[in-house]
């Protein structure tokens, strides 16, 4: 038997949701964590009362912000390599879009740069664990410490990310790429190989990740 489609009152109070989720991510893209509850709810064009009925405190809410960022920029990260079996290419594919959502989708950026990404269990850090690893066992990756992996891949992932704000004139696809093939050279594939894995055409950005994201 299928689900009962939401209710009237289910909607609302989706959009309710949604709304101070879109608020709050606003907020912390502009640095802007130290604010009032009271400044949330005016952003979101919602009552106070609404407030509480979703979240206990602000603290709740920039979590519940985050992660919702964390798990749309892995739903984009899953839905592109969607039947890969190369863990190399997979990992390639996972790194050039996320350095080429920095410029496409600057709120949704902004707010993963916010979090530890090497810590982080959604998005893109445990999605880069599982093919360093996949990566060591097939035998294409070269590495000692999966874990080592992670945090040079997350450190490159964050800091190209702020160089891509600071600079905004540079090419952001030239420089994800680049930073992506060094990366698997690091990790122990050929240069040539590396170079050919990350001039592979990709799938429009925004065909994955709507722009109302960002």
């Amino acid at each position: 038997m299928a689900d009962a489609a939401p209710s009237r009152l289910e909607r609302r109070k989706a959009r309710t949701r949604a709304a101070l989720i879109h608020a709050a991510q606003t907020f912390i893209a502009e640095g802007k964590t130290n604010v009032a509850i009271l400044e949330l709810t005016q952003a979101a064009d919602v009552g106070m009362g609404s407030f509480y009925n979703h979240f206990s405190s602000k603290e709740e809410l920039f979590h519940a912000a985050v992660e919702d960022a964390l798990d749309r920029h892995g739903a984009v990260l899953d839905e592109l390599t969607r039947g890969m079996d190369d863990p190399a290419e997979v990992f390639a594919y996972s790194f050039r879009l996320t350095g080429r959502l920095h410029r496409r989708h600057p709120q949704l950026s902004k707010v993963l740069l916010s979090v530890v990404l090497a810590l982080s269990d959604r998005g893109l850090a445990p999605r880069a664990r599982r093919d360093i690893q996949a990566g060591i066992q097939a035998g294409r990756f070269t590495v000692r410490d999966p874990e080592l992996a992670l945090v040079m891949a997350a450190g490159a992932a964050i800091c190209l990310g702020q160089l891509l704000h600071a600079q905004p004139h540079r090419d952001d696809a030239q420089a994800s790429d680049q930073i992506t093939e060094d990366l698997l050279r690091t990790f122990g594939i050929p240069a040539d190989e590396a170079h050919q894995i990350c001039q592979r055409p990709l799938p429009e950005l925004d065909r994955l990740l709507p722009s109302a994201t960002a």
